[in-house]
């Protein structure tokens, strides 16, 4: 069961192409400036199972994409990891931000070892209002980085993501 606080049908600001957002509920960050501070506290969302999701998802015929943003995906992994399953068999692209470093999560516990293992892209780090900038493509701060997952766990170390799409081109 997910708790969230939203998803959007249709976004295109949280990657490229038309995208499902999945926004979770609860985040331990509480990064400065923070662009969706409403999903900071815990429990206060919708509880939602992963199925259902999938169904909301599936509603948007042109959208084969998914992204988790937050709050904090990897705060509820155990779910968002079962929710990654779901929509990579369906053949979604998944992608996901989190506040946590790539390298917190490879090294995190396994659950949220087991959710990094169901993402394509992975937007990392905390937002950092003294590094902001307006032309980072789905970034909000110069330190997030975006992540080939599957490319970075074979090679036990990052590897940007270089797709044109990913590098908003």
């Amino acid at each position: 069961m997910l708790n969230l606080s939203g998803i959007i049908t249709d976004s295109i600001v949280d990657g490229p192409g038309i995208r499902t957002t999945v926004f979770s509920q609860g985040c331990p960050h509480h990064c400065k400036g923070c662009h969706n501070p409403e999903t900071w506290e815990f429990g206060t969302g919708t509880d939602v199972t992963e199925e259902r999701v999938v169904e909301i998802v599936k509603t948007n015929p042109l959208c084969k994409k998914v992204t988790f943003s937050g709050g904090e995906p990897f705060a509820q992994a155990k779910a968002f990891a079962k929710l990654g399953k779901l929509l990579k068999a369906e053949g979604y692209e998944v992608a996901s931000y989190s506040g946590y470093t790539f390298e917190q999560l490879v090294n995190g516990n396994d659950e949220q070892k087991e959710l990094l293992g169901t993402i394509d892209v992975l937007i990392d780090g905390p937002f950092m209002l003294e590094q902001k900038s307006l032309n980072l493509n789905f970034r909000g701060s110069k330190n997030q980085r975006i992540i080939n997952v599957p490319k970075s766990l074979e090679a036990k170390e990052v590897v940007l993501e270089t797709s044109l799409g990913w590098l908003g081109l």
